[in-house]
């Protein structure tokens, strides 16, 4: 029996009634292009399989890579390889004949998972949707409202490419070994608006990382290097990052790229 690493921040889940609950979010069909990282041992993976014609797997660790391969299971296919590398765009490219949505799925490794969000955001104009078991904190920073305490760099990169939404609490108890946090599944939609080229995405990035430097101080000391450029009102000056809306920081973006 495959035990839990801790490096790779393994949790396997096992409440039945919450697997069942993740399913049906998905809604996995026939012509569906669907990959999920880290299957674990598979809680996901069955019930999911069932209704797919293929489903791919993403696993860095090298016994379940083996678990996998040896079980043989029809339309399933296993990848071995980093979340954090793997080319997730080239992967909703090529559905290999597949009429449906494209959609990734998994409950993340806390250790990786705020990393591994912004690397997928890369993929976001290919993909349709992404529903995630995370951490219950980083789920609730991610879809944290301006001026909320929870609003944060995460909350502006991720709101501005996504349409997201918390959709189920999971305990502790859903889990072997058990974590010591509560976890919550969130849903992700790729924003049909979204309309930043590269040049205005990254001075988004570089905006927002700056707001949110000193989280405690003004905005007048954190965008210093930018007042001139983007022409903070007085209101703003005084303002911290927290209370800046998603909206206005790629307004920014737009300004600072242009």
């Amino acid at each position: 029996m495959h035990r839990a690493r801790k490096r790779f921040g393994q949790n396997f889940l096992q409440d039945d009634g919450i697997i069942y609950s993740i399913v049906s979010l998905i809604q996995p069909s026939a012509g569906m292009h669907v990959i999920e990282i880290g299957p674990g041992l598979g809680a996901l993976t069955r019930p999911l399989l069932r209704n797919l014609d293929q489903l791919d797997l993403l696993e860095i660790d090298r016994d379940l890579v083996a678990y996998w391969n040896q079980q043989n299971l029809q339309g399933l296919k296993v990848i071995e390889g980093d979340a954090l590398q793997f080319d997730f765009l080239a992967w909703a490219k090529n559905p290999e004949g597949r009429t449906g949505l494209c959609k990734v799925v998994g409950n993340l490794p806390y250790n990786i998972s705020s990393p591994l969000l912004f690397h997928l955001v890369g993929a976001a104009k290919e993909i349709d949707e992404q529903v995630f078991m995370l951490q219950a904190e980083v789920v609730e920073r991610m879809v944290a409202a301006a001026g909320s305490s929870d609003f944060s760099r995460l909350s502006v990169m991720l709101q501005a490419r996504y349409d997201m939404e918390q959709v189920l609490e999971v305990p502790p108890e859903a889990f072997d070994p058990q974590p010591k946090v509560n976890s919550a599944v969130v849903r992700m939609i790729p924003r049909q608006d979204f309309n930043l080229n590269d040049a205005q995405w990254s001075a988004l990035e570089k905006v927002v990382a700056a707001a949110f430097s000193q989280r405690r101080k003004m905005l007048r000391t954190n965008l210093q290097a930018f007042a001139d450029r983007i022409q903070l009102t007085e209101t703003e000056l005084k303002a911290r990052a927290q209370d800046i809306s998603v909206d206005r920081y790629m307004e920014w973006a737009r300004i600072l790229a242009a």
